[in-house]
């Protein structure tokens, strides 16, 4: 199959919806609902019609237009199977061991949970790209509302152990906040440095800072950092485990 198209989509405050769109086949599908109006005015806009959803995890801010577009355009759903329950109009749950395709391209599903106990990650492994939903955030990581830390740093190790040049789309434009917390974490970091006055430009400019990357992660986001001596060293935490590291900036952050 050719590249897909791809639409990143702003919806209500500061979410995202990325909508996908295969031009060999014609089909097209969306990563999340936050707006069932601004989805469909953006597939009106381009001619396209939605032939499948997926969601990664339970919140409103993710799943309010399911409904909606469901009635509109009667395609499946497919979101986590743990929090079936939770997502109206869910038509397929599925784990870590389904067997996902959109339009001939794989999808692996990773169960990443934490700040859902729930929470799902696509990973599309032929074009490169992965969608983190509100797991990982450009230069942060989503808060750990249901899990615990332990939980939420495992998930995130799962992502970071892609291949460094996938391209990750998450679901909120939070970046411009988390780089300047990120600073006052390793503020000696150079690729830091580089990153938040790219992101003040973006941003400044009324652009997306996403896609970002898993190599580019890796170098500045100081919640994939917890190894790094001058982090560890700031927080007093010298030797500690990877994952009561990652718990220590989680709680600054939630502070910040």
């Amino acid at each position: 199959m050719g590249a897909l198209d791809i639409v990143l989509l702003p919806c209500l405050t500061d979410n995202y919806c990325v909508i996908l769109h295969e031009p060999e086949t014609g089909e097209t599908a969306a990563i999340d609902a936050p707006s069932a109006a601004a989805i469909k005015a953006a597939l009106a806009e381009r001619g396209w019609r939605l032939n499948h959803l997926y969601i990664t995890h339970h919140h409103t801010d993710h799943t309010g237009g399911i409904e909606e577009l469901k009635a509109f355009y009667g395609m499946p759903v497919t979101g986590p199977e743990a929090e079936a329950d939770r997502i109206p109009g869910l038509t397929q749950g599925v784990t870590a061991k389904s067997e996902l395709s959109f339009a001939g391209h794989p999808i692996q599903v990773l169960e990443t949970p934490g700040h859902t106990l729930g929470h799902i990650t696509y990973y599309f492994p032929n074009d490169g790209i992965v969608f983190t939903g509100d797991t990982l955030f450009s230069l942060g990581c989503g808060k750990i509302f249901e899990g615990d830390p332990r939980m939420m740093w495992e998930s995130l190790s799962k992502i970071a152990a892609l291949p460094g040049e996938t391209n990750i789309y998450c679901g909120h434009e939070y970046t411009l906040n988390n780089a300047r917390f990120a600073l006052t974490i390793e503020p000696e970091n150079e690729a830091l440095k580089v990153r938040a006055a790219e992101v003040e430009a973006l941003r400044a400019s009324g652009k997306p800072t996403l896609p970002t990357t898993i190599g580019l992660e890796m170098a500045t986001n100081p919640f994939l950092r917890p190894q790094s001596r001058p982090i560890q060293a700031r927080l007093g935490m010298l030797g500690a485990p990877d994952w009561e590291v990652f718990s220590r900036i989680r709680q600054l952050k939630n502070k910040a």
